[in-house]
C-alpha cells in the first residue's frame, strides 16, 4: 500500500470551516491513489481550556487523570474530520490512541510511542476507509490514557508513519514552511526547502516555533522525511531530511531565539570538584532544563561565581530548590528576566572558519553586548538584553546574508 500521513495541527482544524478544508486536502491525497492516514490535534484554544479546568481542582492534580482530560480535545476534531468525510461519500471513522492501540513508556504528559498495534487499521484501509487518529495520546503498559507532551501530535505523525512505512509524513500548519528566521521579527526572512535533521533539531531547541524538538529527533532516529506545509493555502512547504540530501552554499541556515530565558548567578560558590554537579543535581531530578552555563576563573582559588540560564516557568521552582539546598554554599543569588537567547545554526560552520569572530564581530558593532555564550557542532547561541534581541536577530541575518 501506498500510505501517507497528513496531520493537521490546531489552527489547521480550529473552525468548521478549517474542517472542512482538512477534508478537501484528504480527497486531494486520495485522488492521487495514496491511502491516507489522518493524525489530528485539538482545535485551537481546547487544550489550554481543559488544563485550566485541572487547575481550577487543584495547582497538583493527579497525573494518571489530567491525561485524560488534556487529550480529550482530539477526540471531537477527529470526529468532526470523520463525520465530515462521511458526508461527502468517503468512508471515514475517528480512533483513539487506546482503540488501536498506541503504546507508550516513560511518564504521565511525557510519554513516548514505543509500539502500535497495525492490525485494526491495515484492515480498515483495505476497505478503502480514511482512518483519523487522534495525535499527542496512547496508553500504558497498565492501559492508561498518557500523552506525549509538548508537540504530541507531531511525534504521533511520526511514529505512526514509522510504524505504517508511510511514502510521506506531511505536517499542515499554520505557516507555509521553516523560515530563516521568524518574518515577524524580520520581513525579509526566506523559507528554507530543505533542511537537514539536524539543523531542524538545533534551530527548535533554540526556539523555532515550528515543531518541538522531540518530534524531530524521532524522525531523524527513524529517518522519516517530514514535509511541513501550510493546511491555509496552495504552496510548496519545506522538507527536513537526511543532511546528504541538502545541498546549500549558506554557512548558516538560520537564526533562532528565545523570549522566556532567566539568567541566574551564584556568587561566591567554593571552587571545588562536586560543586557544579550538587547544584545541578536537584534541578535535575524535578525535570529543570539548564541551558546555558558558565563559570568565571577563581581569582583566590577558593571561591568562584556559576552562572546559568532556564526557562521563566522554571524560576520559582529552581530559586526554591537553590535555596533549601544544603550541599552548596554561596553569598548571594542573582536574578535576570532581561535577557533573551540568539542563536545562529548551520551545518557549513563545521568546515568554515572564522563564523564565531564574524557573528561576535557584527554584534560589537551594533553595540550589543554578549553575556553568555554556548556552542555546539552546528550552533552558537549568545545571550544578550532582552532590549537588544530585535537587533541582534537582524544584524545576524543580514551578516550571513540570509536576507538575499
Amino acid at each position: 500500500m501506498k500510505i501517507v500521513v497528513l496531520k493537521f495541527g490546531g489552527t489547521s482544524v480550529g473552525s468548521i470551516k478549517r474542517i472542512k478544508n482538512v477534508s478537501k486536502i484528504v480527497i486531494s491525497y486520495l485522488k492521487k491513489r495514496y491511502k491516507v492516514i489522518v493524525v489530528s490535534s485539538a482545535m485551537s484554544g481546547e487544550t489550554n481550556k481543559l488544563v485550566k479546568l485541572t487547575k481550577q481542582i487543584s495547582n497538583n492534580f493527579i497525573s494518571s487523570e489530567y491525561d485524560p482530560i488534556v487529550s480529550a480535545g482530539e477526540q471531537v476534531s477527529c470526529a468532526l474530520i470523520a463525520g465530515r468525510l462521511n458526508d461527502q461519500g468517503y468512508l471515514a471513522r475517528s480512533w483513539q490512541g487506546w482503540q488501536i492501540p498506541i503504546f507508550t513508556q516513560g511518564n504521565y504528559s511525557h510519554s513516548r510511542v514505543v509500539n502500535i498495534n497495525k492490525d485494526k487499521i491495515i484492515k480498515f484501509l483495505r476497505k478503502g476507509g480514511i482512518p483519523i487518529i487522534a495525535g499527542f495520546q496512547g496508553i500504558n503498559s497498565d492501559h492508561r490514557i498518557t500523552t506525549l507532551g509538548r508537540g504530541g501530535s507531531d511525534a504521533s505523525a511520526i511514529m505512526i508513519a514509522k510504524f505504517f512505512k508511510a511514502k510521506k509524513c506531511i505536517i499542515y500548519t499554520d505557516v507555509d514552511g521553516i523560515y530563516t528566521t521568524d518574518p515577524n521579527v524580520v520581513p525579509k526572512a526566506k523559507k528554507i526547502k530543505k533542511i537537514s535533521y539536524e539543523e531542524m533539531l538545533e534551530m527548535a531547541s533554540l526556539g523555532a516555533k515550528v515543531m518541538q524538538p522531540h518530534s524531530i529527533q524521532d524522525a531523524r532516529l527513524n529517518r522519516i522525511d517530514i514535509e511541513v506545509k501550510s493546511s491555509l493555502k496552495n504552496v510548496s512547504g519545506s522538507l527536513i531530511t537526511k543532511r546528504k540530501n541538502v545541498s546549500s552554499t549558506n554557512i548558516i541556515r538560520g537564526v533562532s531565539f528565545t523570549k522566556n530565558d532567566t539568567k541566574i548567578t551564584l556568587v561566591g560558590v567554593k571552587d571545588r570538584p562536586g560543586v557544579a554537579a550538587n547544584i545541578f543535581e536537584p534541578l535535575f531530578k524535578n525535570s529543570i532544563n539548564v541551558d546555558m552555563v558558565v563559570q568565571n576563573i577563581s581569582s583566590n582559588k577558593k571561591e568562584t561565581d556559576l552562572t546559568f540560564t532556564i526557562k521563566n516557568e522554571d524560576l520559582i521552582k529552581t530559586e526554591k530548590l537553590i535555596k533549601k539546598n544544603k550541599k552548596i554554599k554561596f553569598k548571594k543569588i542573582i536574578i535576570d528576566r532581561k535577557v533573551s537567547k540568539v542563536s545562529i545554526v548551520g551545518v557549513g560552520m563545521i568546515t568554515t572558519p572564522g563564523v564565531t569572530f564574524r557573528m561576535f564581530n557584527a554584534l560589537a558593532k551594533k553595540n550589543i553586548n554578549i553575556l553568555v555564550i554556548s556552542t555546539s557542532e552546528i550552533k552558537i547561541s549568545v545571550l544578550v538584553d532582552k532590549k537588544n534581541l530585535k537587533k541582534a536577530v537582524d544584524v545576524l541575518h543580514k551578516e550571513f546574508k540570509l536576507d538575499y
